[in-house]
């Protein structure tokens, strides 16, 4: 057998928020992998260990969950006012796909540190102490995201006493702002980009189950809201209750595959299968009392509503940083599933309850010539270098 040598990929392993993933500068990948296309998609899968019929991604850096398959492409920016291109890949764990549709606001946590770290900030713009800034040009979406970096020494500080439910340890806090986060797609309506179908509630006629209504939301990412309720939830489940049943996963799936149409995201049914990352779909509930993933009790009183949200067809173990957004700007628009189940009437915070605990995110939303609009939503997360060094895939993967 003719053998084929590994070659080795300058690569920084981190975690963002609740997930983690691969991160790599443009500069230092293959010369046919700096460009999109089948040589990137091919050497992120080989990278990341997918596709894999066993769903371990034993043979390469993914985790087997979609919080731990993911690839991040950063470079410095050449456009005005921004510091870095920021560009995110959703690896699929048993299919040959990545997934570029969308952002991931927990690895966003990562992407100023990482610049900071790896020369992608001019130094001067660096304090010895305090707090650096940095502008993120969010590729996928194309939105900008605003990055506040704490440095101490003239490094990135990464221990601290920042506590994010869904995260062991305490870290240093990184606050981001999500400058305009709706997304600029069309939708079927004419109510704009925030709200597709220029409805605050929409009905979906889901086979198998018949109407239900949802709050379909371009904001952070695209989001299918559903009342815990109408799906027989409570809004307290966990993981397992969630993910070992699998006619509740069909049921979700399929609510979140109507959504994606009637969003216009796809033109029908059977192309959400290959669109795993966007839309997400979540359901939500009053506050009532429950046990979290760590043990924690949290009381209704903790928190104004609560959510659970599924991320390449499982429960995620807290909340995707993106969803997060979509939550905070929901919660903010009076008359959507998420303000109602927060009580309704207006509010520029919310805190909401998820399986690992409990998260607060603020949003600025605004009624503009008969239109919602969301200037900003600011929340925070923390960031650590798990490994840094090199990646190896065979020569011939990509």
């Amino acid at each position: 057998m003719l053998e084929v040598r590994q070659i080795r990929i300058p690569a920084v392993y981190m975690r963002g928020g609740t997930s983690k993933g691969v991160f790599f500068r443009l500069q230092d990948l293959p010369e046919r992998c700096r460009a999109p296309g089948e040589s990137r998609d091919k050497l992120l899968l080989r990278v990341i260990g997918s596709p894999d019929p066993y769903g371990k991604q034993i043979d390469g850096m993914g985790g087997a969950t979609s919080s731990s398959s993911k690839a991040v492409i950063l470079s410095r920016s050449a456009r005005p006012d921004h510091d870095v291109d920021y560009l995110f890949g959703q690896v699929s764990i048993d299919q040959a796909l990545v997934d570029w549709s969308g952002n991931c606001g927990n690895l966003s946590a990562a992407v100023g540190p990482f610049a900071v770290a790896n020369g992608l900030i001019d130094p001067a713009r660096v304090p010895h102490d305090g707090v650096c800034t940095v502008r993120i040009w969010q590729a996928n979406i194309g939105k900008t995201i605003i990055a506040h970096v704490p440095v101490t020494g003239g490094e990135v500080q990464e221990t601290g006493d920042f506590e994010l439910d869904g995260v062991t340890f305490p870290a240093a806090e990184v606050v981001l702002e999500f400058l305009d986060p709706a997304d600029e797609g069309e939708g079927e309506g004419e109510g704009g980009a925030l709200f597709p179908t220029g409805n605050l509630v929409d009905e979906l006629d889901v086979p198998g189950h018949g109407r239900l209504k949802a709050t379909l939301i371009n904001a952070g990412i695209p989001t299918v809201f559903v009342e815990a309720q109408a799906i027989g939830c409570t809004g307290t489940e966990l993981q397992d209750a969630v993910n070992g049943d699998p006619r509740a996963l069909a049921l979700l799936e399929a609510i979140r595959a109507h959504g994606a149409v009637r969003m216009g995201l796809i033109g029908e049914i059977g192309e959400a299968a290959r669109r795993q990352h966007t839309p997400k779909i979540a359901f939500v509930s009053p506050p009532r009392d429950y046990v979290c993933s760590s043990g924690r009790k949290i009381a209704a009183s903790d928190v104004d509503l609560l959510v659970r949200a599924l991320s390449m067809g499982k429960l995620h173990h807290a909340m995707m940083g993106t969803a997060a957004v979509a939550i905070g700007t929901a919660a903010a628009i009076p008359g959507t599933l998420v303000n109602l189940a927060a009580g309704g009437g207006a509010r520029e915070a919310v805190r909401f309850g998820h399986p690992s605990g409990t998260l607060r995110v603020g949003a600025a939303a605004k009624l503009v010539d008969g239109r919602w609009t969301v200037t900003k939503a600011i929340m925070s997360r923390s960031a650590r270098v798990l490994m840094e060094g090199w990646v190896r895939v065979p020569g011939d993967a990509f």
